[in-house]
């Protein structure tokens, strides 16, 4: 029997390297991924299972340690919950933990900057360095700035919520370790504007968006990582192969070890893009991103959702302090 679709998409490293994206353990465990992503809702929904309840009481107990004023504890504990999952995922995979800043920071270069350095400090307590951790950071211009402040001192950085061009320009300008396109969303953004209920792989406007990203930093030498993220169908995934890395869910994986259809690479690191190299500033930045309708409106979007999962992780969080400290 020939290979399963995961394994020819790996072809064991040598085409694309897979990704989990997923906060539960259990998943991790059982599909062997290089590297691990979470972000704010992967957590809440890891979370709300209960299957995780020790890693947020030992939060919440750590929390209480430093003091016990509950709304400082409760800063506390929530970095400390996202290094507790980062850590038992750090046990089972050989490469990167990607951990995500608060998208309530997303326009705050220092305190970005600082939860990355009290995620990183966090993640030494529990025996794990740097140079196994990515910093996730919402694609803003201050986010990009925040990345390349932390990519000086040695911390790598995963860009995500990035949906155009010149977030992926900068990101590279920035010598970002790794960037996170969101496949899905753009195209759910395309369907709902047009009208269009299913696009073929070859015209999906995600897969496109980091085809052209992909031949863009091949073309120019950039060593930024292009990791494709947030899938709808399989048929996005396969249309990617060949990408440096594809971040993708349990379900999708499942799907993938039951099939052994064939998978061919998709993208070509020879192939060159017809857009000419550019140079983003600030103001260059902000404009030719507004000028992205999609972009624009799912990073915004992506920002508030992820804000949102972060105050619902919050409030649970905080009942369990207040009990605990009773």
């Amino acid at each position: 029997m020939s290979a399963d679709q995961s394994d020819q998409l790996t072809e064991f490293g040598k085409l694309t390297q897979i990704v989990a994206d997923t906060g539960d353990i259990e998943s991790i465990r059982k599909f062997k991924p290089v590297d691990a992503t979470t972000n704010p809702s992967l957590i809440l929904a890891a979370v709300n299972g209960h299957k995780y309840d020790h890693l947020v009481d030992d939060a919440v107990k750590y929390g209480l340690s430093k003091t016990k004023d509950i709304d400082a504890a409760l800063a506390i504990a929530m970095d400390k919950v996202f290094v507790n999952f980062g850590t038992e995922i750090a046990k089972i995979v050989p490469g990167y933990v990607s951990t995500e800043t608060d998208a309530r920071y997303s326009f705050d270069v220092k305190s970005l900057v600082d939860q990355a350095h009290r995620f990183i400090d966090l993640y030494k307590e529990n025996g794990i360095g740097k140079e196994r951790i990515l910093v996730k950071i919402s694609t803003t211009w201050e986010g990009i700035r925040a990345a390349e402040i932390l990519e000086k001192e040695g911390i790598r950085c995963n860009l995500t919520l990035l949906f155009g061009m010149p977030q992926a320009i900068a990101c590279a300008e920035a010598n970002v370790t790794l960037i996170s396109p969101f496949v899905g969303r753009i195209t759910d953004w395309y369907k709902k504007a047009t009208g269009t209920k299913d696009y073929p792989s070859e015209e999906d406007p995600g897969v496109k968006s980091v085809r052209e990203i992909y031949k863009y930093y091949k073309t120019y030498g950039y060593n930024t990582i292009v990791m494709g993220a947030s899938f709808r169908t399989k048929g996005q995934i396969l249309a990617l192969a060949g990408c440096d890395k594809l971040t993708i869910g349990p379900q999708f994986l499942e799907e993938m070890k039951n099939s052994h259809d064939a998978v061919k690479a998709a993208l070509n690191s020879e192939e060159k893009t017809n857009l000419p190299k550019k140079h983003y500033d600030e103001n260059s930045f902000r404009w030719d991103l507004n000028e992205d309708q999609m972009a624009t409106e799912k990073l915004s979007d992506g920002i508030r959702l992820f804000a949102q999962a972060a105050r619902d992780l919050e409030k649970m969080l905080k009942e369990k302090l207040q009990a605990a400290s009773k």
